[in-house]
């Protein structure tokens, strides 16, 4: 019985995410279409489409600085949500619950509402339209992602291996250094590779913070598809999903030679 709920179990989890990613895996053979229009499946296989991605400038332009946005906005998010998972840690807890609700906001706030107030927040200060300013604006939305991913490791650290590097005499920086960061590295990779899918594939604060000469490729292919839909902007969707997934193969392949390397110490 035990058996066969197990496989039931895994079969509905197998349909289940299947239902889910069949018609983003769609996506894929589409942007193999010889005809101008998505057809699937297509009737003749060619990477027409393709070559018409590489052969226009913007495309790949756009590709670019969706990648240049995504490692700032990473790096600013890393650099912010440690320090923040930090502090949370050593405050009260009735401060933690509320920081912690700040923190968290703009995974519940609608991010339409959120893309208008750093509109208005970055056109005065001449952040409109430039690559730091966009980057600025998807930390705000990839920072929850790494504050929780940190915080999540944090707490799993014993608390004993703190203290006994202080009565050591480590500083504070020192027990950071060798100890607590360590420790926290996989959590910042996790929080790294959010944050980094999270600013890549952002389109609304994006759109909003854009100009003629920064858009990242979510803003091109909506500029694209309020025009036409042609295969080309599967081209692009195929794109998003590879780095995507291999951002997420590299961060386990990473977090595995880790476990690997500290469980061959332990031997």
């Amino acid at each position: 019985m035990n058996s066969l709920l197990r496989v039931a179990i895994y079969g509905t989890g197998v349909l289940v995410v299947m239902f889910l990613m069949l018609p983003i895996l769609a996506v894929i053979p589409a942007s193999f279409n010889h005809a101008s229009f998505i057809q699937l499946p297509p009737s003749r296989w060619s990477l027409r489409w393709y070559e018409a991605f590489l052969a226009d400038s913007e495309w790949y332009q756009s590709l670019f600085t969706s990648i240049q946005v995504a490692v700032v906005a990473t790096l600013l998010s890393l650099g912010l949500g440690t320090t923040a998972a930090l502090g949370l840690q050593k405050a009260s807890p009735r401060w933690r619950t509320v920081l912690n609700a700040v923190l968290i906001s703009p995974l519940v706030v609608p991010v339409i509402i959120t893309a208008i107030a750093l509109y208005y927040t970055m056109r005065p200060l001449g952040l409109h339209g430039t690559t730091l300013g966009m980057a600025m604006g998807h930390t705000v939305l990839a920072l929850p992602f790494v504050v929780v991913n940190v915080g999540v490791a944090l707490r799993s650290i014993e608390p004993n291996c703190l203290r006994a590097a202080e009565g050591l005499g480590a500083s504070p920086f020192a027990t950071f250094r060798t100890i607590t960061l360590p420790l926290i590295s996989p959590g910042l990779a996790s929080g790294a590779a959010f944050a980094f899918i999270t600013s890549f594939d952002e389109v609304v604060v994006s759109i909003f913070l854009s100009s003629a000469t920064t858009k990242t490729l979510s803003v091109k292919m909506w500029e694209i598809i309020r025009v036409e839909y042609t295969p080309v902007t599967a081209v692009a969707s195929t794109i998003l999903m590879v780095v995507t997934f291999l951002l997420f193969v590299l961060v386990q392949f990473a977090l595995r030679n880790r476990t690997g390397q500290e469980g061959g110490h332990a031997r």
